[in-house]
């Protein structure tokens, strides 16, 4: 679906991504975006193959995601911390054709097994004709797939389509509202489900992007009261480290869209503190996933302030409910898994042997909440297990299977403590085998090389023994218990 080309028709000149003092129109960015589709042609690239990127925030990355729409590609957007052994499984599971770079992944892509095509945008006066024969391609279509940590320990690809971003933009706008003059300041990489979400809402929209490589506090700061943001969306670790910094939020801004992990009471309401307009409240809780493309539900700032600690209603032509063990519904009030049906729900999770996994009619989310008397949605426990560290999730049963991976390792348990900061930390308790010796520096060296850094533990506890249950099951309640005792000394 190329609604780039459609959006240029409507509104050439119109500021569509500000990315450090430039700035592109929708008619230039439509130009440069043409210049990679023909070079993504040029290579042989055609409807239907899988292209993986590793690249940072970039002009590059906006016109692959753009280019890669327009010739009916599917983008593979890989996570550019994740280690070469993990680049490359993920590779390999889907099939990947080509990977694109630039200049500065070009040293990491170098050690996986997949050509690199390296992309460069500069903006020409000259418009670039690209002659392709593809079939038609309908909303439907495979827009990418996102990576998404499974309980298993491997990750899962989302296979997400241009309707599922279609309705999830759709409904974002009927929540949150749109203005013709927003700009939506994005930290998020375009590797996430969320960042890929900014940047097609914009697009349908006729609004601006400010787009960021990464979050850096100086540079964050200065686009806040340089920029004009309208819209800037967040995890609580990033928002805390900006309330650190500043006094008061720009006049401009009208929303923080606050998700990723679970966000204080006390959060909430400093941030609004800073607003200098009238109405002051800011901040919008949400909760949604990769594989629902982005939000489920959102709670309006006004709302926010009056049921602290929800995460509101389901977007329009979403549904929420909550069922029990037996897979029946349950009363309001009452704690149960969270079932998400809708438009937004990605078309399945690819299977390397099948291709895709077929559709069911309902995501089961693993996550624990309920539904109260307004039908507001309460989280009480994302996913069985999962620890959600600045805004990244990590599966503890990936980190356990690398740490006994060393001979030196028995058995190890993985689990989330509280932080101030991140949210979460990961923690290991490791029991090691008899008259093994190893040092915790050792062995997180170990660790290093095979798991990205946000997945490393944080904090480390070598015993005698691990807590058991009665079943003789790891006492995964009992290490956490423990583990948090200790780091608290």
């Amino acid at each position: 679906m190329d609604w780039l080309k459609e959006r240029t028709a409507i509104s050439p000149h119109a500021p569509a991504l500000i990315i450090n003092a430039q700035t592109w129109t929708y008619a230039e960015l439509d130009r440069v975006v043409q210049q990679t589709a023909v070079t993504l042609h040029n290579n042989s690239i055609r409807q239907g193959d899988h292209v993986a990127a590793l690249l940072p925030n970039s002009i590059e990355y906006v016109c692959l995601v753009h280019a890669a729409a327009r010739i009916g590609a599917v983008l593979v957007p890989l996570n550019g911390r994740l280690t070469p052994a993990e680049l490359q499984w993920q590779i390999n599971h889907v099939g990947c054709k080509i990977l694109i770079g630039n200049a500065a992944s070009a040293k990491a892509a170098k050690k996986l097994n997949c050509q690199l095509l390296i992309v460069n945008c500069q903006l020409s006066m000259r418009d670039t004709p690209l002659i392709i024969d593809n079939c038609p391609l309908t909303i439907d279509h495979y827009q990418s797939i996102i990576f998404t940590s499974g309980t298993t320990g491997r990750p899962k690809g989302a296979v997400i389509t241009f309707a599922n971003h279609f309705w999830s933009a759709t409904a974002s706008a009927y929540r949150l509202g749109v203005s013709p003059n927003d700009r939506w300041l994005s930290v998020l990489p375009l590797y996430h489900v969320g960042g890929l979400a900014v940047l097609f809402r914009s697009c349908l929209y006729g609004t601006a992007v400010i787009l960021h490589d990464r979050f850096r506090l100086p540079a964050i700061n200065a686009s806040l009261d340089n920029d004009s943001p309208t819209l800037i969306s967040l995890v609580p670790t990033m928002l805390r480290r900006l309330l650190a910094s500043r006094d008061k939020w720009p006049a401009s801004l009208r929303l923080i869209l606050l998700g990723g992990a679970a966000a204080s009471a006390e959060l909430i309401e400093e941030a609004n503190k800073l607003s200098i307009n009238n109405p002051p409240p800011l901040v919008a809780p949400t909760y949604g996933l990769t594989e629902a493309t982005s939000q489920v539900t959102t709670m309006r700032p006004d709302e926010a302030v009056r049921k602290q600690g929800c995460v509101g209603k389901p977007l329009m032509f979403t549904s929420v409910k909550i069922i029990n063990e037996n897979g029946e519904s349950v009363s309001p009030n009452q704690i149960g898994e969270i079932i998400v049906t809708g438009p937004t729900v990605m078309a399945g999770y690819f299977q390397k042997k099948s291709r895709f996994l077929q559709k069911r009619d309902f995501l089961a989310t693993g996550d624990l909440g309920y539904l109260d008397e307004d039908g507001d949605l309460w989280i009480v426990q994302r996913r069985t297990d999962l620890i959600v560290t600045g805004g990244e999730n990590v599966y503890p049963s990936e980190v356990e299977r690398v740490l006994r991976g060393h001979t030196a390792v028995f058995q190890a348990c993985i689990v989330g403590l509280n932080d101030g900061e991140w949210g979460q930390i990961v923690a290991a308790m490791v029991q090691l085998r008899p008259s093994a010796a190893i040092t915790k520096a050792d062995l997180l060296t170990f660790c290093r090389q095979r798991l990205a850094g946000y997945k490393l533990p944080r904090y480390m506890r070598f015993v005698d023994a691990l807590p058991q249950t009665a079943s003789g099951k790891i006492a995964r309640h009992a290490v956490k218990e423990q583990l948090a005792a200790g780091r608290s000394k």
